[in-house]
């Protein structure tokens, strides 16, 4: 029995987004202002989306149950597993004893914690996010962090607002490309838009990264190597952007912007005595393997991002049959899309993707046996470590299903696609609003590429209707979708179960939601600018 979405239960579509926005004002309301634990909060609001879907929108229980069930099995697979991959590749570099000369490389380099934030959550963030991406990134640069003695909630909410840089593309220009197969614009164009601000807010962020940690006081007093990492990332982004496309920004501007930050540490800062007793006894070879988990992980992600690689799973591929695509049940085709998301009625797809061996937490995992080879860490002792990681990340992943299976209601039931339609409907002024719908997109799915697939053509459909360029509100729901990964409930949850915050999520979401804003604040005012001229 096929159900087809209804836009505007309330016969207006103001009164309508009121009603689809209210789970979405309960979970903020229960993270800032109840500090409900993030699992409870979750738990919460995904009841009250299915109760809104079940009341106001007539979706029938059946296809309810495949959405949540959907949500779920879409959170362990693939986004627990390359959580729990991250998190165990650093907990073995912990068990072998090698992050303590990751950490003395880094203090070698420089003592000063502003400037190894810069490093570890601003550039080395940044990279992470190119190759590999879906949480990963904070996951990894946290724990380095509070190993090099953060406080965790700091070590978890600088990692989030900083991945603001890199997040607009993510791994490999994922979500660019999504969004120019979605509109039928070409990336390369979105890519070029795109390399008009976002150098503008990478070459910000490290200043107000160090503001962020210690005021303007504490940036006076380390300016110098901060604008240098700032002109160096910024200026590599915007080349990369505008000559090569959207798959290398996070893979160039980061590694560009380490190399010089680390020469500026190198030759022009004086060393103090307990960086020369850091680096003393630090050899290239004691450094490379320390390093060398990390270094695996980046040639396997680099290795499953290749198109030879890749090519190896599709039709007629040789390992096509380890890639299973299988049918939600009780979903799968059976809601319509309808005008005025799409020009015709659709049926909405529901296929779960079992990638064995493609997916990138297969290349964490190899990462992983790679690495427990070379640190010397035993079969057992990997496994308890294994053991342990699991324990420690079972909260954090439970309230990313339930978080998930929020977005899954929100999305087939047509709830979020109101909020959109609702937006769409404020006329010659939505391109201030564009990015919102990106922003509301990557809050519900934790995903700018989720958000592009899922707003993309709404936006393009609504660029035609007031006559902009849909390029300028595609490249602004990329933008904006950006500017909501650090308070993605997704997100919260992965870095707060890296750094042992469990339960105190809200605590974290209200250390970064106010950055959020500010950001998007930033990208409207851009939209709109451009929308004009």
């Amino acid at each position: 029995m096929n159900w087809t979405q209804i836009y505007d239960p309330m016969n207006n579509i103001w009164f309508s987004a009121i009603v689809a926005v209210i789970p979405i004002v309960i979970f903020f309301l229960a993270l800032t202002v109840f500090k409900i634990k993030g699992h409870i909060a979750a738990f919460i609001t995904v009841l009250s989306a299915i109760l809104v879907a079940l009341i106001f929108y007539h979706m029938p229980l059946k296809l309810l149950i495949g959405a949540t069930g959907y949500g779920f099995v879409y959170a362990l697979w693939p986004i627990a597993y390359i959580v729990i991959g991250a998190v165990f590749l650093y907990k073995l570099s912990v068990k072998s004893g090698q992050f303590e000369i990751i950490r003395q490389s880094i203090v070698s380099l420089t003592d000063d914690q502003r400037l190894q934030m810069l490093l570890v959550a601003f550039a080395f963030n940044s990279f992470l996010e190119g190759a590999a991406g879906f949480g990963a990134p904070i996951a990894i640069t946290a724990a380095l962090l509070v190993g090099l003695g953060f406080d965790p909630l700091k070590a978890a909410g600088l990692c989030l607002i900083a991945n603001i840089a890199p997040g607009t593309v993510g791994a490999m220009g994922i979500p660019v490309i999504v969004a120019g197969q979605v509109t039928g614009i070409d990336p390369k164009e979105i890519s070029i838009n795109l390399s008009n601000y976002l150098p503008i807010i990478s070459f910000i962020m490290p200043f107000f990264l160090v503001v962020v940690m210690d005021s303007f006081k504490g940036l006076i007093k380390v300016w110098k190597p901060t604008f240098v990492a700032a002109i160096f990332y910024a200026i590599s982004q915007w080349a990369t952007f505008r000559f090569i496309g959207p798959e290398l920004p996070d893979i160039i501007a980061p590694i560009v912007c380490i190399i010089a930050l680390a020469v500026y540490l190198k030759v022009f800062q004086r060393k103090d005595a307990k960086q020369e007793k850091a680096g003393d006894g630090l050899t290239l070879g004691k450094i490379v393997k320390a390093w060398s988990p990390f270094i695996v992980l980046t040639i396997c992600v680099s290795i499953w991002c290749t198109s030879i690689f890749k090519n190896l799973f599709l039709p007629g591929g040789l390992l096509e049959k380890t890639t299973l695509n299988i049918p939600v049940p009780w979903l799968n085709n059976l809601v319509i899309k309808s005008a005025p998301l799409v020009p015709k009625p659709t049926p909405y797809a529901a296929m779960f993707k079992l990638d064995l061996i493609s997916a990138t937490g297969t290349a964490i995992l190899v990462s992983c046996i790679v690495s427990m080879i070379l640190l010397k860490v035993s079969l057992r002792a990997g496994g308890e470590v294994l053991a342990e990681t699991i324990k420690e990340l079972y909260k954090p992943i439970l309230t990313i299903m339930l978080v998930l299976a929020f977005a899954f209601v929100a999305n087939y039931s047509g709830e979020s696609s109101t909020l959109g339609i609702a937006l769409a409907n404020t006329g010659h002024y939505f391109p201030i609003f564009a990015p919102v719908l990106g922003w509301l997109g990557v809050f519900l799915t934790g995903s700018v590429v989720s958000a592009n697939a899922l707003f993309g053509g709404l936006q393009q459909i609504t660029a035609n209707q007031i006559h902009v360029a849909p390029l300028v509100l595609i490249s602004a729901n990329v933008a904006g979708g950006a500017m909501a990964k650090m308070i993605s409930p997704q997100s919260i949850a992965v870095a707060s179960g890296s750094v042992g915050l469990v339960g105190r999520e809200s605590e974290l979401f209200r250390f970064t939601v106010k950055y959020s804003l500010i950001f998007l604040v930033f990208v409207c005012i851009v939209s709109y600018v451009q929308s004009i001229l």
